[in-house]
């Protein structure tokens, strides 16, 4: 029994260890110079000519042109430099923007560092892995009212708290993507929900760690375009792991 008990120890400190090593480099890339709190501006384009940061952009059909220059969308090597500032094209559903990240961005300049629950290795859950004859595709809707639409699946059905529970992902990257809120939500976590993300299921196994959930970038830069959970995704449990809420956003 006591090497049972101090194998547990040591891979409870090991795993402890690994999600606080996780976090770091979760906060070390929210601060980079690509991070999101350089995102200091969101311009929507107008079909023709557009003038955004002393720059001009040109919107024909589904091309923006700068200088001539086809650009292309959600690619950070074809982004303009106009000193601090990089201006980058972003597509969403059948729009597009102009995003402006700057080095220089009060978010940046104003970060006071990410908050979590202590890591706690029951919200690490392996969940049963539901899949779908084929994917489905899901229209979510994001905070700058355009629906985006993506491909589900399956579900992760789990039992936390007593209560079991199903939580749908949507393919992004070949990860599994959770989108989803529970009852802290606007009390100690971010109001709109949080962000998961998984390895794809194996043996009908998917692990979900609530202690990797985090924020939206909506909680640090209001120039942001992100997805909001659906419906099915509202979990009636207090989540109490991942990430806390941020500055009072």
């Amino acid at each position: 029994m006591r090497w049972v008990l101090l194998f547990w120890l040591l891979a409870g400190g090991s795993y402890v260890g690994e999600i606080e090593q996780w976090r770091q480099k979760k906060e070390a890339a929210l601060k980079a110079d690509d991070g999101w709190l350089t995102v200091a501006g969101l311009h929507w384009l107008r079909e023709g000519r557009n003038h955004i940061e002393g720059q001009e952009f040109s919107l024909r059909g589904d091309r923006v042109l700068h200088r001539g220059k086809a650009l292309r969308p959600d690619t950070p090597d074809d982004g303009i430099v106009v000193g601090s500032k990089t201006l980058l094209v972003i597509k969403r559903a059948d729009r597009f923007a102009i995003r402006v990240r700057d080095k220089r961005s009060p978010f940046r300049k104003q970060f006071t560092g990410l908050t979590w629950y202590p890591v706690q290795p029951p919200y690490r859950v392996e969940a049963r892995w539901i899949p779908y004859a084929s994917p489905q595709k899901r229209s979510v809707a994001t905070v700058v009212n355009v629906d985006e639409q993506y491909e589900a699946p399956g579900v992760a059905e789990f039992t936390l708290q007593g209560q079991k529970l199903r939580l749908e992902p949507v393919l992004s990257e070949g990860q599994y993507f959770f989108i989803f809120r529970d009852r802290t939500a606007g009390k100690t976590t971010y109001p709109a929900g949080r962000f998961l993300y998984a390895q794809p299921a194996r043996v009908g196994r998917v692990i979900v760690d609530f202690n990797k959930a985090y924020n939206p970038p909506c909680a640090f830069t209001p120039y942001a375009t992100c997805p909001l959970p659906r419906k099915e995704n509202h979990l009636p449990v207090a989540i109490e792991a991942g990430e806390k809420n941020y500055g009072g956003h």
